[in-house]
């Protein structure tokens, strides 16, 4: 955690308490080597080739919503399996010498190829082909007695694992990560342990069939009598939240973007939506600030390597209030919690790296 750059943007000064060696968020998963095709005029068909108008390498899977939160400004820790091959090493060096996402908790494992999956991004959506091989060491025994940490994401399932329940004993606030249920039962026992979640944020079709509801509205409603902070994710018609613990319930628009590349976007929505909760932001900015970082990702090719900075946010307030055209005002009102925190950033504040796939691939 002392390779972050100097002058870096914490966006958590305010509210921050002074803990050495202490993580704002934790993550574990799994690292995928992503290769992604953007700007197929369809979806290949059998015996046929197709050509693509920009593809990129770059890590996925958990990294993204590490690589997501470290360009936010918090302090990652992110404990995975690496293998030793040369996916291994492009994926260590990326994620520890160019996003400055703590990698202590990891370990690389000689033997062990890394997982790969290449996505095809078609009509605004994504399609996926993934091979690997399960790892051979979990993430319990990778953390052991979990380190300090504000925030976890771990994964909602039928028992969680050790770890994260070690984690929340100590204080740390659990923030349900869910993917979807290809056995088509979505267990009851899942949704009975968002007991130990601060927050949940399935986007609508995992919320709908988790809790048996026909309407986003109505599964966002179940999942709030079960988790304090619940949140639903629309796509395009944006997000949904109920906070109880504050009373809030907020519905928030999509920004009008043309999506280029999907990968990564949600879980560049819940790096974040966790931002904000950390922060103690209001959930209707919370909200915003989600969907704006999400917005800002689907308009680059890259997976996690489109995950915006701070200076990347910064330039979109500009441009926003540059902009003299009438639609442009109810944006600037909506995002106006922005401009005290933009006022405050250094020049040097983290944009999207020089590095990225954006600038690699043929895009």
């Amino acid at each position: 955690m002392d390779g972050n750059p100097a002058r870096r943007f914490d966006p958590l000064a305010a509210v921050r308490t002074p803990a050495p060696g202490a993580f704002d968020l934790l993550l574990a998963g799994t690292v995928f080597q992503d290769i992604i095709f953007t700007g197929l005029p369809h979806a290949p068909q059998a015996g046929t080739e197709i050509w693509s108008e920009g593809m990129g390498s770059c890590p996925g899977g958990v990294a993204n919503q590490a690589i997501a939160a470290a360009r936010l400004g918090l302090r990652t820790g992110l404990a995975a399996v690496f293998g030793d091959d040369g996916y291994g090493d492009f994926n260590w060096k990326i994620l520890a010498g160019q996003e400055y996402v703590d990698l202590s908790l990891s370990q690389r494992v000689a033997g062990w190829h890394s997982p790969v999956t290449v996505s095809l991004s078609v009509e605004k959506d994504r399609s996926m082909v993934t091979h690997g091989h399960p790892a051979p060491v979990t993430a319990t025994q990778l953390i052991g007695c979990p380190p300090p940490a504000l925030a976890a994401v771990a994964e909602l399932g039928e028992e969680l694992e050790p770890w994260a329940l070690d984690a929340r004993k100590a204080g740390t606030r659990l923030f349900g990560d869910v993917g979807w249920d290809h056995t088509g039962t979505w267990a009851p026992a899942r949704l009975d342990n968002l007991q130990y979640f601060h927050a949940f944020m399935p986007n609508q079709r995992e919320a709908m069939a988790f809790t048996g509801r026909d309407d986003p509205w109505s599964a966002l409603y179940a999942l709030a009598d079960k988790v304090p902070v619940a949140v639903v994710t629309l796509g395009a018609q944006g997000s949904m939240a109920v906070d109880s613990e504050t009373g809030e319930e907020e519905w928030v628009p999509s920004l009008p973007v043309s999506a280029y590349d999907p990968t990564g976007a949600g879980d560049c929505f819940g790096a974040a939506f966790i931002v904000g909760c950390l922060a103690g932001w209001p959930l209707g900015d919370r909200l915003r600030f989600a969907n704006l970082c999400a917005a800002l990702a689907v308009q680059e090719v890259g997976g996690s390597l489109a995950a915006p900075g701070w200076g990347d946010i910064a330039d979109w307030w500009q441009r926003a209030n540059a902009r003299k055209e009438r639609q442009s005002s109810q944006w600037l009102r909506r995002y106006c919690f922005l401009a005290d925190i933009v006022r405050d950033l250094p020049p040097e504040a983290q944009r999207r790296a020089t590095a990225t796939i954006a600038h690699l691939s043929d895009a």
